[in-house]
């Protein structure tokens, strides 16, 4: 009886009438009929009390010694009267004096026993068996019947009995206890109807949160519910969606248990049965959850899977089907065509379990903006609705395309630029899809996502495992069986990634499971090998970002389920990929792969796993460093300690050149790092490491030689000179830029060079910026890293233009560049180029999710030949290396074909000289001595003549910008004097020459000349090296082709050296 929301309380009461005459019961309820309240004393005190109804439960008619009881219709003696006179257990008259025994009788209720009895097994079911089996529920209370339903084995039958009377348990375990001892046999019993259960009641809406309840008079052992479809029947379990709760001992009941199912979907539509267990009796309860479906999946197809408008100019006619699970729902269907166009529905057809709505519309070929869609919408009878959507592709006229291919069999339709073609067709025994891109005009390699059908099924079960849907030990030995089977399956070369990617997803979704529901090690044997498979297989096919996140994954899942399943009494598993070892005490040492482990706990068991072949898988930004072969991972069950201490002793097999880093494997920066863990002793046999706190291990080798202390000593003092260097030569270049340029070819020069020292000193102070990568945060090394990146290439590419334009004016002496032409065309290289080149790198890092930057270095990334972000900076910089090298071999051959063929000794050491100034005075300034980085590369750390690389191009490039001041400017006479001159004063009294007036009015200067009063010019010339001269000595060679000896010396009117002018 439901409780009235303005009733604080509800009695049920008993009355007991005694009289000295005979009264009729009638006579009683009219009485009663006629009061409407009366006084109740209870624990709270005087409480009034409102008559509601009254019903005559039994009526007993005592004269002297001779009593007469009987139970009303629908009503039974109760256990407390059976059982105490062992005669009044039917619903006949009692003669016994039972009317002071409270409750007398009580209202019939209907339990079913179902049970099954299995005898030894030499033991055949008979009928005499059947007779006994009867002969013991008789004893129940109530008993109206039982009936043998099933003898499946020889010595096993069901049966079903049936009471009116709820009962103790302990007096059911009582008959069963008789049955089991007097038939050698195990009895099990379920009763249904000595449970109370609530639920909802009605249809609950999809996606709502339902709580189903059941409570027991009794205290039992243990309580659960099951939930079941027709030829299924799962074990709930705590899950994603269901929540079971075991709440304590209520004054209205003993025990309860209920559950609650967060966002309900179709799948939870079925019979629900709590159940209570005490020894061999289980007291359940059903009922039946309906909800209102929608469709948990709604799979659209187009049919053209594009809109070509090149062939059809006005509008293409496009049919469209929506795919939802097969369902009893009756849903209202509405068709939304593209720009609102109409849609003709067609019939409805089912296939394999699956409805089919499908419809035809047409495309319009008027382009906009947006993209055309097609939208189908289900509404159930709780007027819930769920929509789907699917984009048409369309090629307008003139957009780019990619045109049909045919591969493997497998068409891929004309598809718009920039789209993805889906295809929907798998090869028999998969399901899924394939996509492919088109990039362009050009079509992407097609990936796959078609999955083994068995593998998908094993998908299917581990995610309702972790819902929480037959969660138990039995279905998780048939998830991993299901995955060991599909791991060995061969899976052709296209498919292989899509079975490696659902493999792991179910690995990942057991893993989060088992923080719910406690799994056994008897799941480990399948498990481990299932893992070891999925690591022989080649992962290749997909981009190395997916190939990362997915070795991640695979890890961290790994991990998980090793941790969370619990160990018994086994020592170990292993298999070709996996080594699992257990190991429980105060001191463990165990060997896993050659890797020894210690780990001093005081209690709880250690698991190690050692993994090979999943280190060149998972992501490596910690500092320059490459992956050893074998990763270990340890946890720890049943001790939660946060002061521990690892050791582990890994075998070497790197050159002694390297330097080892202990690290872990970090989940949420899915990287390596070293935090905790320290080497303590390295040789070229073993690596030991100890860590404070227990996850995946490995060692990581570094990929050049032992950092050098010396060498960063050299950088930083380098780069300090360089900056101060670089600053002097801009402020000089301000000082003197007026008077050095009075022609084309010296502003060509002195042009860039001021663009050559500006970035390389921007270069040089972005990279000290960078030189603690650890302290910068990820937008900060980014940005220096760009900043290097377009700072180094801007510097090479104003070295190109300088040496360019000197091979230029030597080769074409008569045809001089003219300045406007130098300008725009070094202004396109020297600033353009350079910015092209990092934002189009970036963007295609960023496109195909590749590392733009190392994180550990702030530098580029670089993967191996030909991949990575280094790339973009190495080819360019090669390339330029390559062509100013060129440049100074085309110098110094002009310098030797200079020299006159009867040329004495002398001349050829004049020569000489000038070949090793050339070398001296054009390497900074060309970027020659770059070439040496390059040539570290090629060599590798263990050549002997890498130390030797590395100190000669630290040296020479962290001083680079000292040598650009030396040999770019300090070196020029013409600066030297301007400079002399701003420093002494241009009108002292003492200067060494004098202003004297001409007879053509103006002022002309004396040059001070030696004190020999010779003009040494010829001398002067190879005492000085700049562009001017090596430019004016290959006129003079031409000249003297063309006219032997037609050359003369005259004293120019400037003061400096004599110049040879023809």
């Amino acid at each position: 009886m439901k409780k009235s929301p303005l009733l604080q309380d509800v009695y049920i009461a008993e009355l007991l009438v005694e009289s000295n005459v005979t009264l009729e019961a009638q006579t009683v309820m009219s009485v009663l009929n006629s009061t409407n309240n009366i006084s109740v004393t209870s624990s709270n005190g005087q409480l009034t009390v409102s008559l509601l109804q009254n019903e005559l439960v039994a009526e007993c008619l005592l004269v002297g010694d001779d009593t007469s009881c009987n139970c009303s219709a629908g009503y039974i003696w109760s256990n407390e009267v059976c059982y105490s006179t062992t005669t009044c257990c039917t619903e006949t008259t009692c003669t016994q004096n039972v009317s002071h025994i409270t409750p007398l009788c009580i209202a019939k209720v209907h339990v079913h026993i179902n049970g099954s009895v299995t005898l030894p097994s030499t033991t055949a079911w008979g009928s005499s068996h059947a007779t006994q089996l009867e002969t013991a529920f008789k004893e129940l209370n109530g008993f109206e019947y039982l009936n043998i339903t099933g003898n499946s084995l020889i010595n096993m039958a069901d049966f079903e009995a049936a009471v009116s009377v709820k009962f103790v348990t302990s007096k059911l375990q009582e008959v069963v206890t008789n049955l089991e001892n007097s038939l050698t046999a195990i009895v099990w019993v379920d009763t249904l109807g000595m449970v109370t259960i609530e639920s909802p009641g009605t249809t609950v809406c999809y996606d709502s949160t339902p709580l189903l309840k059941c409570t027991f008079d009794e205290e039992t052992g243990s309580a659960g519910w099951n939930m079941s479809r027709p030829h299924e029947r799962f074990e709930l379990n705590d899950g994603t969606v269901v929540q079971l709760t075991t709440t304590a001992a209520h004054q209205d009941y003993k025990s309860c248990v209920a559950v609650r199912l967060n966002n309900v979907t179709g799948i939870w539509a079925g019979v629900y049965e709590c159940g209570f267990t005490s020894g061999s009796v289980r007291h359940t309860a059903k009922t039946e959850l309906s909800v209102a479906i929608l469709p948990d999946f709604i799979n659209m197809k187009i049919n053209p899977l594009t809109a070509d408008c090149t062939t059809s100019p006005v509008n293409v006619p496009i049919n469209v089907s929506a795919t939802i699970p097969n369902s009893t729902e009756k849903y209202e269907l509405r068709w939304k065509g593209p720009l609102g166009n109409p849609l003709t529905e067609k019939p409805t057809t089912s296939y394999e379990n699956k409805l089919i709505f499908s419809g035809e519309t047409y495309i319009s070929c008027k382009k906009v903006p947006s993209a055309q869609q097609i939208t189908v919408s289900f509404t159930n009878s709780k007027k819930q609705q769920k929509n789907a959507t699917v984009d048409v592709p369309v090629i307008y006229v003139g957009d780019q395309f990619c045109s049909e291919e045919v591969v493997n069999g497998e068409i891929w339709p004309k598809t718009p630029a920039w789209d993805t073609a889906i295809n929907r067709t798998c090869a028999e025994g998969r399901v899924g899809y394939k996509s492919r891109t088109c990039d362009g005009s050009t079509w992407q390699p097609a990936f796959s996502y078609c999955v083994n059908e068995e593998l998908n099924k094993v998908v299917d079960a581990a995610d309702n495992f972790k819902k929480g849907l037959g969660a138990t030990q039995a279905v998780a030995m048939d998830i991993f069986e299901g995955l060991k089977n599909s791991s060995l399956a061969d899976s052709g070369s296209d498919d292989t990634m899509a079975d490696i990617s659902a493999s792991i997803i179910i690995l990942n979704v057991m893993a989060s499971a088992t923080t719910h529901v406690v799994l056994q090690e008897g799941v480990f044997p399948n498990l481990i090998d299932a893992a070891s498979n999925m690591l022989n297989k080649t992962w290749d096919g997909i981009n190395s970002s997916s190939v990362q996140n997915m070795s991640s994954d695979y890890l961290q899942s790994v991990e998980g389920l090793v941790k969370n399943i619990k160990v018994n009494k086994s020592r170990g598993f292993n298999s070709q990929n996996l080594d699992l070892k257990f190991c429980s005490g105060s001191d463990c040492n165990v060997s896993v792969f050659d890797i020894s482990v210690n780990l001093n706990s005081t209690n709880g068991i250690i698991k190690t796993i050692a993994v090979k072949n999943l280190m060149d898988k998972l992501r490596n930004n910690f500092h320059n460093t490459v992956p050893t072969n074998l990763l270990i991972s340890a946890t720890l069950e049943d001790n939660n300690d946060s002061s521990l201490e690892i050791t582990l002793d890994f075998p070497n097999n790197h050159s002694k050149l390297t330097i080892p880093y202990c690290v872990f494997w970090n989940t949420t920066e899915r990287d390596w790092s070293d935090a905790g863990c320290t080497v303590k002793d390295s040789d070229i046999n073993h690596t030991f490491c100890e860590c404070n706190h227990l996850t995946a291990f490995s060692v990581l080798m570094s990929k050049g030689n032992i950092p050098d202390p010396i060498l960063d000593i050299i950088t930083n003092v380098g780069l300090g000179v360089s900056i101060c260097s670089l600053l002097i030569f801009l402020i000089i270049e301000s000082l003197v830029w007026s008077a050095v340029v009075k022609t084309n070819l010296s502003h060509f020069r002195h042009t860039a060079m001021v663009n050559i020292a500006t970035f390389l000193l921007l270069a040089d102070c972005s990279f000290l910026a960078s030189s603690s990568p650890e302290k910068l945060s990820d937008t900060w090394c980014l940005v220096l890293t760009i900043c290097k990146h377009l700072f180094f290439l801007a510097m090479f590419s104003w070295m190109l233009c300088l040496s360019v334009m000197l091979v230029h004016q030597l080769i074409f002496v008569f045809s001089p560049l003219r300045k406007r032409v130098f300008m725009f065309l070094s202004s396109i290289v020297g600033y353009v180029c350079p910015i092209l080149i990092v934002g189009s790198s970036y963007v295609y890092c960023k496109y195909t999710n590749e590392p733009y930057y190392e994180k550990a270095t702030c530098w580029l990334h670089y993967k191996k030949l030909l991949e990575g972000s280094i790339h973009a900076f190495l080819l360019p910089v090669g390339t330029v290396v390559l062509t100013n090298l060129f440049s100074m071999v085309v110098v110094i051959l002009t310098l030797v074909k200079s020299t006159v063929p009867d040329g004495s000794k002398a001349d050829d050491k004049e020569t000489a000289k000038s070949i090793i100034k050339v070398v001296v005075f054009l390497t900074p300034v060309f970027g020659v001595t770059w070439i040496i980085g390059f040539f570290q590369l090629l060599i590798g750390p263990e050549h002997p003549m890498f130390q030797v690389a590395s100190y000669s191009f630290t040296i020479l490039n962290s001083f680079q910008g000292f040598f650009v001041l030396i040999t770019g400017c300090l070196a020029e006479q013409k600066v030297r004097e301007e400079m002399l001159k701003l420093h002494n004063g241009k009108f002292t009294s003492n200067l060494p020459f004098r202003l004297t007036p001409q007879n053509d009015g103006n002022v002309h200067h004396n040059c001070l000349l030696p004190p020999s009063g010779k003009i040494k010019g010829k001398k002067r010339q190879h005492e000085e090296f700049d562009f001017n001269h090596i430019h004016k000595r290959q006129m003079k060679v031409e000249i003297m082709h063309r006219n032997s000896h037609s050359s003369m010396h005259v004293c120019s009117s400037s003061c400096g050296p004599t110049t040879n002018m023809s």
